[in-house]
């Protein structure tokens, strides 16, 4: 078990950057049990791409704590297709966070970033020193190059200008909130939309982009932001903790299981044309398991929650990916 708390949320103003996101929304959801101030803005109101903006509205809300989980984000498609998005945007909104963080004195803010940082061929699992040394995928280094930069301005800031602040690694994300469109979403809510289209309408097949043979963790939003709020009072180090479950499977084996929680009995085509992205990716959670914290949610738990939130929404996102 960890000490003392270093940083104390109670009477805190706490701002999440990016609360309409799965996992800020996720972050809004757990803050709800804190004693703090949950601060939250919109895009239509505030623009994180324009630094003035950014610093006149953190000087006059003044946050205690600011996680940054606000992001461009997709899968291979979106990455692939919008390299100057998933770079420029990326870059701006947590160059821009962080700067105006040190200028209005924000106490302590967590950045977060994702495993895609690691290169395409980094041992396995992949611990923290992995980062830089090698390659990384080409079919999300745009993503993964701005993520980089954002750890290394954390570090950077509390090396010259003694700010706490820190950064978290998460592995693959599902659970409410995620993105079901088909064109830009990860590969977890992708399936599962296919595997519900394809029971509703009874065909016999869905088709999987790649071998099916990459292995991938995933960890349920839920408990991603259990970790960040205990990441946020125990931590306080130059250098990034990775956060996930410690184990993984097959993308066919995921398939398997998310065909058990929607009830379809059809078989599986892999397409080999299509790119598989890296080969494995599972994270070293030594670092955050020795802190005191462990995932808690089983897979076939959030898998189940997943779906009854896609089933009780599906409208809504019919109609935002039409």
């Amino acid at each position: 078990m960890t000490d003392a708390p270093t940083f104390d949320l109670t009477g805190r103003r706490v701002w999440v950057a990016g609360h309409r996101g799965m996992v800020g929304a996720a972050l809004v959801r757990r803050l709800e049990s804190e004693s703090c101030d949950v601060l939250t803005v919109g895009r239509e109101t505030l623009d994180l791409r324009r630094q003035a903006d950014v610093e006149a509205w953190m000087a006059a809300e003044q946050p205690d704590l600011v996680f940054v989980a606000a992001a461009t984000v997709g899968g291979i498609l979106a990455n692939d297709s919008r390299p100057a998005d998933f770079l420029y945007d990326n870059l701006a909104i947590e160059i821009n966070i962080i700067e105006a963080a040190r200028r209005v004195g924000t106490e302590k803010l967590v950045f977060l970033g994702s495993t895609c940082i690691y290169p395409r061929m980094a041992p396995q699992p992949m611990p923290e020193d992995a980062l830089l040394t090698g390659p990384l995928e080409e079919t999300n280094q745009w993503y993964a190059v701005a993520k980089i930069a954002g750890i290394k301005l954390c570090d950077a800031y509390r090396r010259q200008h003694g700010c706490d602040f820190i950064s978290a690694q998460p592995t693959n994300l599902y659970g409410p909130e995620d993105n079901f469109d088909l064109a830009s979403s990860h590969v977890l809510p992708a399936l599962m939309r296919k595997i519900h289209d394809a029971k509703q309408s009874g065909a016999a097949a869905v088709e999987i982009w790649g071998s099916g043979t990459p292995r991938r963790e995933f960890l349920y939003v839920e408990d991603l932001a259990d970790a960040l709020v205990f990441l946020a009072r125990h931590y306080s180090a130059e250098g990034h903790v990775n956060v996930g479950t410690g184990s993984d499977l097959t993308i066919l084996e995921l398939a398997e299981a998310i065909a058990r929680t929607v009830g379809y009995d059809g078989q599986f085509q892999c397409d080999p044309s299509k790119p598989d992205g890296t080969p494995r990716k599972l994270v070293d959670v030594s670092k955050l398991t020795g802190l005191g914290w462990a995932a808690r949610t089983t897979l076939e738990e959030g898998l189940a929650r997943t779906y009854r939130w896609y089933c009780d929404h599906a409208d809504r996102v019919a109609l935002s990916t039409a």
